[in-house]
């Protein structure tokens, strides 16, 4: 009877080793550093999703896939495209994190120092330079001009981008 009880705590033992070591294959497979702690997930897949990141000073909103805080506790926004195979980051994707970086600084109190963009077989991991930052803040007061603006001109020469646009049926420079 002893020995049917040792098998069975040796048993358990090593179906928790496993279970740990597949939970963490699992977890670097999502672009999350292992060692993290997830602090904000907007997928789902961790817990209830947490609502946008916002910044009044910036006027600004947006809900990161993932937030983690590291061992040293600095805080990285990560972005999961799974669906994405580029070799090199996306501009747009590197300004979406950017922008981010920016809310988890504003509701944190806290710069990130990079942000990760995790595409289907990459992780690129992003600094958040001064210049990347100022490009950002640019880009940001564009758009927010373009708002204003009675016209707004198509800045791509790219159909299928056009065929899944929002605005392709009011648009007069459409390729699609």
């Amino acid at each position: 009877m002893e020995s049917v009880l040792v098998l069975v705590i040796i048993l358990a033992l090593v179906g928790a080793v496993l279970l740990r070591v597949l939970g963490r294959a699992e977890r670097a497979a999502t672009g999350l550093p292992i060692d993290a702690r997830v602090v904000y997930s907007d997928t789902g897949a961790w817990r209830r999703v947490d609502k946008a990141l916002f910044s009044q000073r910036y006027r600004l909103a947006g809900k990161p896939d993932y937030v983690v805080a590291d061992k040293t506790g600095a805080m990285i926004p990560i972005e999961v495209k799974p669906n994405r195979t580029d070799a090199q980051a996306r501009d747009s994707d590197v300004m979406q994190l950017m922008a981010y970086g920016i809310l988890v600084e504003e509701t944190y109190n806290a710069r990130p120092e990079y942000g990760l963009l995790k595409y289907r077989e990459h992780v690129f991991q992003i600094e958040f330079t001064e210049e990347l930052r100022g490009e950002f803040f640019a880009i940001l007061e564009e758009m927010r001009a373009a708002r204003l603006a009675e016209n707004v001109h198509r800045s791509h020469d790219d159909p299928t981008r056009c065929r899944y646009c929002g605005y392709r049926e009011e648009c007069e420079e459409k390729l699609a």
